[in-house]
């Protein structure tokens, strides 16, 4: 059973978020021919200013 975890940034509406898993999970399921059922898809919504690249914050951006 495949477990996707992915980290965004905070704000994506419920809409979005539904189509994103779905899309992920007709993916796995084709690419890794493992059953809709078995894929789990695990979303943390993080706030920019707990996020950093290159040394800076993303709320700083």
């Amino acid at each position: 059973m495949p477990t996707i975890n992915v980290q965004l940034f905070e704000g994506r509406t419920v809409e979005q978020k539904r189509a994103f898993v779905k899309a992920v999970t007709e993916a796995t399921v084709a690419t890794l021919g493992s059953s809709a059922e078995s894929v789990d898809i695990i979303i943390e919504d993080v706030k920019r200013e707990n996020w950093s690249t290159g040394g800076k914050l993303w709320s700083d951006v």
